[in-house]
């Protein structure tokens, strides 16, 4: 079309000149009137007629094409971004940490350079003006060491093996002024909160949600509500259930996590409690040591965030994010862990060395076991700690760069310790 476009404005003046040519019709003229040379340009005129008369032609079957082409195309409620994510670096120590659920990567050589990428295509329409249908694309490919949890696990990390595949979708729409409701065959509960974290991680998923632990991450079945009050009150509650397109939902097999959640939110600062009923859920294992991440029995969550932020960005006094959660399984059996805690703190600087950049550190405790059922020592770590830095920079309007430094101590077992750098890319279309 941008071509048939610029035909058509180079082609108008000519096609003009045509029609004032043609109105001559040289063709009847009489060239034994005129000189040789006189008698050439006649025929060459002819000619140059001829070829106007058939581009003229061309042109006049351009505007039913571009028609159709409209007809095929996006609805204009329909908007689409993206964004590809590229990241390198390597993670000293990770290949002893046996962190995956069957155990699959404790004997892969995961130390030293690896790499990662993801791509993403976000989707939004609008029916009404007020609802939204949202539809994710992504894949990617990373090394293992970027899926490794929790001393590894990239933010950005999505390994489908370069297949590209739906990876969100959901439906919201308004009930009344306040409510928005949520429905979806792929949706994670934390998509239906009020934003309980601002510190935005430069490495590890750790530390996303100020803490992800309790919260966890799971796509599936779920529905849900978000109620916000003018005042900044706020209550949000929703389910997910792993189960729920085979069994149905609220079944005794059910592996599920119900999440309700009160908050009170401000321009410069928020506070909410969040508690999550589990059936069989694994997912704190994001931020997790061995026995914190017990997977035996149902259990109930418990976690407070809250984040506070200066009047204005570019100073020494940081954005501040907390969180504290608390884990307690039902009916755990004598001498297994029936509680255990985490914790996070997360400091950002904005605008410090050029406008858009971002300075971030956070520390966090893995959930960790407090408390054995019928008394005595957990056997647990003394103190597991996991830790990033680093510094996020725009490129440009449409590329991020982030170097980052992290690392773990007695992260998931004792002397499970790790140290760690990468740089991720990102850019946005």
């Amino acid at each position: 079309m941008l071509v048939a476009g610029a035909s058509v404005s180079l082609l108008a003046p000519i096609a003009v000149q045509a029609s004032d040519v043609m109105k001559l019709n040289p063709s009847t003229l009489d060239s034994s009137s005129f000189t040789n040379n006189q008698v050439e340009d006649i025929e060459n005129l002819k000619s140059i007629v001829k070829e106007l008369q058939s581009k003229i032609d061309e042109l006049d079957g351009l505007q039913p094409n571009q028609s159709e082409f409209e007809a095929g195309s996006f609805s204009t409620t329909t908007s689409m971004d993206g964004k590809a994510i590229f990241w390198v670096g390597g993670i000293d120590g990770i290949n002893d940490i046996d962190d995956d659920e069957d155990g699959s990567l404790a004997d892969e050589p995961t130390d030293g350079v690896q790499t990662g990428y993801t791509y993403t295509m976000n989707l939004n329409t609008s029916f009404t003006g007020d609802d939204n249908l949202y539809v994710r694309l992504k894949g990617g490919n990373n090394g293992d060491a970027w899926s490794s949890k929790p001393a590894g696990y990239h933010i950005s990390t999505k390994d489908t093996d370069h297949a590209m595949n739906i990876d969100k979708i959901w439906y919201t729409f308004p009930i009344g002024e306040s409510i928005t409701a949520f429905v979806g065959p792929m949706i994670e509960n934390y998509y239906m909160y009020v934003t309980p974290s601002i510190y935005k991680p430069g490495a590890l998923k750790a530390f996303k949600l100020g803490g992800n632990s309790n919260f966890g991450a799971s796509t599936d079945v779920g529905f849900g509500f978000k109620y916000e009050a003018d005042n900044g009150f706020a209550i949000a509650s929703n389910i997910v259930d792993k189960n729920a397109d085979s069994t149905g939902f609220f079944q005794n097999d059910s592996v599920s996590k119900w999440d309700t959640q009160f908050a009170y939110t401000q321009p410069r600062y928020h506070l909410s409690l969040t508690l999550s009923n589990a059936q069989e859920w694994t997912s704190q294992l994001y931020n997790a040591t061995a026995l914190g991440e017990n997977t035996a029995a149902d259990s109930m969550g418990y976690a407070a965030r809250a984040y506070w932020m200066p009047e204005e960005s570019g100073t020494a006094v940081p954005e501040i994010s907390v969180g504290y959660d608390l884990k307690v399984w039902d009916d755990a059996a004598n001498g297994a862990v029936d509680e255990a805690a985490s914790w996070m703190i997360g400091l950002t600087w904005k605008d410090i060395m050029s406008a858009d950049d971002r300075i971030g550190i956070a520390l966090s405790q893995p959930l960790k076991a407090t408390s054995v059922a019928g008394g005595g020592d957990t056997g647990e770590v003394d103190d597991p700690l996991l830790w990033e830095a680093y510094y996020s920079f725009k490129y440009n309007d449409y590329m991020t760069i982030t170097p980052a430094v992290f690392g773990g101590r007695d992260s998931f077992q004792q002397d499970d310790d790790t140290f760690g750098t990468v740089v991720t890319t990102t850019l946005k279309f």
